[in-house]
């Protein structure tokens, strides 16, 4: 039998008590507005009920929220796990709530993140990427409020940025390789998005400085370890010379590695591989993975720190924070 269940409301707590439903509410604005003995009786209450406070009269009738939208391209992305992290230590300290948004690396998703998010009266933004549709630009500056971007700062954007440069660090990772003996270095890339892009063009920078061929095995599906281990096969049958993979991320490269222990290729003296993040399954396996180390918890925390200055301190937001990035040499390159 289907029953209606009735949220529980601030009448409803000021009735259980026997107080007034002002009395309820000056105790959530702040407990120390009523006695003791009263806000006992009313948390009790609201614990007993399961009674959660509504925040959406605060939201239009206040000129702050105390809520900062937050959109990531994945959910699942231990990276962009890792910046949310980062970013909530910030937030959650000075008493802000994140909203989250997913928009799957989709621009026209991102719009629709966007307008919900500003229709909650957010106080500020954090976004993930820096390449945003022309309606993206005007809802934002409509709503007047500031804007932080994280993870890119290699091409032009819009708004201040805190992250690394792809590019330069693409760039170094392909240098070492080189270095190292690999010659005939092939990028595998997935999903294509914008920095997948900008890792490329840091591999092709680094290959014609070497003066050596550049080649690309790419795909628009999603990473995996296991589309890293196909992307492995399609190099090895259309570039059989290949020595040396550079990946656009850790789980093609781990997928890359697992796929030459299958075919018994050794790793590294026959084929030099190399990811990007540092993820911690790299750094578990034999050998362990080469990578980019990039400060993901580090953004996180720098972006919501320049936005929260400007919102509690009025502190300028400085336009470009960059973080730089780390090689790990590991044991396969």
């Amino acid at each position: 039998m289907n029953k209606s269940h009735k949220r529980p409301t601030l009448i409803d707590v000021a009735n259980r008590v026997g107080v007034t439903k002002m009395t309820v509410s000056r105790y959530l604005r702040n407990p120390d507005q009523v006695s003791e003995a009263t806000a006992i009786k009313i948390q009790q209450v609201i614990d007993e009920l399961g009674y959660v406070a509504s925040r959406a009269p605060d939201i239009l009738s206040n000129a702050k929220s105390r809520a900062i939208g937050v959109l990531l391209p994945s959910l699942t992305n231990q990276v962009f796990a890792e910046v949310l992290r980062g970013l909530e230590t910030v937030t959650e300290a000075a008493g802000y709530q994140t909203m989250l948004a997913h928009y799957g690396y989709d621009p026209k998703i991102e719009e629709r993140r966007i307008e919900s998010l500003l229709s909650y009266n957010i106080d500020g933004l954090l976004l993930s990427d820096r390449d945003h549709s022309a309606r993206v630009h005007r809802i934002i500056k409509s709503a007047g409020i500031p804007v932080v971007e994280m993870m890119d700062i290699d091409h032009p954007g819009h708004y201040p940025v805190v992250g690394f440069d792809n590019v330069k660090a693409a760039q170094s990772m392909v240098h070492l390789m080189i270095e190292r003996g690999a010659r005939h270095i092939i990028y595998l890339g997935a999903r294509m998005d914008t920095r997948t892009k900008l890792k490329q063009q840091g591999y092709q920078q680094a290959m014609a400085a070497a003066e050596l061929e550049a080649h690309s095995v790419l795909t628009e599906a999603p990473s995996s370890f296991s589309l890293g281990g196909l992307l492995l096969q399609q190099t090895l049958a259309k570039y059989p010379t290949c020595d040396g993979v550079f990946c656009t991320n850790d789980d093609l490269a781990v997928g890359a590695i697992l796929e030459c222990h299958r075919q018994q290729i050794e790793v590294p003296s026959e084929m030099a591989i190399a990811g990007f993040h540092g993820l911690d399954i790299g750094q578990v396996l034999s050998p362990k993975l080469a990578s980019v180390i990039t400060p993901r918890e580090a953004i996180g925390r720098a972006a919501a720190q320049q936005l929260l200055g400007y919102l509690e301190q009025d502190e300028a937001i400085q336009p470009v924070i960059d973080l730089s990035y780390q090689l790990d040499i590991g044991g396969s390159i």
